[in-house]
């Protein structure tokens, strides 16, 4: 596998699951039904880029991204810590715009500093941009 599809790669699967768990960390903490439906498909999708991530990377042989769990634990104890003293809707949407703005962001660095990625890891990359893009726009809804 070469280097620059395995670090892009390893973004999509890290940025993924960080959009998952803080879905997943978020959705205990919703009273509204649509927004919590909202979050629910937002989490599916993240799946299954997640997934097309590491089909890629099976077939290339390459090696799999682990999370860790410290970040994982940061991530929830930052969320839990944001929510403590308002879990609005219009809170928790802006949380999650941020988070996709991060998401954005880590993904433009990564493909930037990993220019000679095969097209089809790039293709994967440039549709979770869109896919977060998406989402911010669909959170300003509930700001």
């Amino acid at each position: 596998m070469k280097h620059d599809d395995a670090k892009i790669l390893k973004e999509i699967q890290r940025n993924t699951e960080m959009g998952m768990t803080a879905i997943e960390t978020i959705l205990d903490k919703i009273e509204d039904d649509e927004f919590s439906l909202e979050l629910s498909r937002q989490s599916l999708r993240y799946a299954q880029i997640h997934n097309k991530a590491l089909d890629q990377i099976l077939e290339q042989e390459g090696e799999v991204y682990h999370g860790s769990q410290i970040a994982d634990l940061m991530l929830k104890g930052s969320i839990h810590a944001n929510t403590a003293l308002n879990i609005s809707k219009e809170h928790l949407a802006e949380m999650m715009i941020q988070g996709s703005n991060r998401g954005i962001t880590s993904m433009w660095k990564t493909m930037k500093h990993n220019r000679l990625a095969t097209d089809a890891a790039v293709e994967l990359a440039q549709e979770l941009v869109d896919f977060e893009e998406k989402n911010i726009e669909r959170m300003k809804e509930y700001l």
